[in-house]
C-alpha cells in the first residue's frame, strides 16, 4: 500500500495553508502540503518534514495526527501542526521543474468554515474535518496515540 502525508498548518495568523493548484483546463483547487513516503523516511513524521522544506522551504512544529483515509492502494495521513515561516523561492521538489504539471501557489487560506466550504480542498473528507473544527481543531485526538500506524 502506498503511504502520503499531509501537513494540517496554521500558520501564525490563525490562516490554513495550502497549495494552490492551477492547470490548464481544470478548475483551480487547492490541496495540503505533503507528498509520497519515500524507502529513506525513517517516519511518517520525518516524510512529512521532508515534502514541507521541499514544497514550502518551511519547518513546522507537528502536533498530532488527525485524520487517516484510505482509497484504493493509498493511506493518507494527515498531521496537525504550526509552521511560522516558509519561503516559497527556495522550493526545491521536482513537480516545480515541470512546466506541464501547472503552478503550485502557496495560499493562507482563512481558517473559517464559511471560507473552507466556498473553495475546493482536496480531498474533501479533510476538508469538511478541518471546516466542521476549524475553532478547534487543536483539540482534536491524536490519532498517533489510539491507532497502530
Amino acid at each position: 500500500m502506498k503511504k502520503r502525508v499531509r501537513g494540517v498548518l496554521v500558520t501564525p495568523g490563525g490562516n490554513l495553508l495550502t497549495i494552490k493548484r492551477v492547470r490548464p483546463g481544470v478548475d483551480p483547487y487547492r490541496v495540503l502540503p505533503g507528498g509520497g513516503v519515500e524507502p529513506g523516511d525513517t517516519t511518517l513524521e520525518a516524510a512529512l518534514l521532508r515534502e514541507i522544506d521541499e514544497e514550502l522551504a518551511g519547518r513546522p512544529g507537528i502536533d498530532a495526527l488527525i485524520h487517516v483515509m484510505e482509497t484504493g492502494e493509498e493511506r493518507q495521513y494527515f498531521f496537525l501542526g504550526r509552521i511560522g515561516s516558509w519561503d516559497h523561492d527556495r522550493r526545491t521538489g521536482p513537480e516545480f521543474a515541470d512546466p506541464s504539471r501547472g503552478r503550485y501557489v502557496v495560499e493562507e487560506v482563512p481558517l473559517d468554515p464559511a471560507h473552507l466550504t466556498r473553495i475546493a480542498v482536496k480531498p474533501e473528507p479533510i476538508a469538511r474535518l478541518i471546516a466542521e473544527h476549524a475553532s478547534d481543531l487543536f483539540r482534536l485526538a491524536n490519532l498517533r496515540l489510539t491507532r497502530e500506524v
